[in-house]
């Protein structure tokens, strides 16, 4: 007897970073439901569900940002890529090596300023819950670090662009 074909396992880190966007999300809506329940219901609210729910909704962006960038989900611009596929083979491994290159430095602008906001943040609270401003930052500089290090394998490995995606540019 054959058991039917399952989908394949996701890895972990797939599944923690869907998770935690998901308990980001249903924290953000819960509160955000009862805000509006009690404003509009009886007239008073939770002044912290605003700052909690843009803390959670930053973090949330920035995870699935990180988890995006190795399955090949990110913005590709493949019109210029496209016909060097089969022509040029070599010079189209220059250009992923060039393109993830280019990821690897943008990263590093990104998390350079994201870094500078989080020193900056450290003395400083938020105006209702009183966490530390560089809450806000740390989630960029995270992000950043790891998909230069992504990025940086990727050079190393010589990965190919994916020219797997559906429209030329996404």
């Amino acid at each position: 007897m054959t058991l039917p074909d399952s989908p394949p396992r996701r890895p972990l880190w797939q599944r923690s970073a869907e998770t935690a966007m998901g308990l980001c999300l249903a924290v953000m809506a819960v509160v955000v439901f009862l805000n509006v329940v009690l404003r509009y219901g009886f007239g008073t609210g939770v002044a912290a569900s605003e700052e909690l729910s843009r803390l959670l909704f930053v973090w949330m962006v920035f995870i699935g940002a990180t988890a995006a960038y190795p399955l090949g989900e990110h913005m590709a611009f493949t019109t210029l890529l496209r016909p060097l596929e089969h022509r040029s083979p070599r010079l189209l491994s220059l250009m992923s090596r060039l393109i993830h290159l280019l990821v690897v430095a943008s990263c590093v602008m990104i998390a350079w300023g994201s870094w500078q906001q989080i020193v900056v943040g450290m003395d400083s609270p938020s105006v209702v819950i009183g966490y530390p401003m560089a809450l806000l930052p740390l989630p960029a500089f995270l992000c950043a670090t790891a998909i230069a290090v992504m990025a940086l394998i990727d050079v190393v490995r010589n990965k190919p662009i994916d020219f797997g995606h559906e429209a030329d540019i996404e």
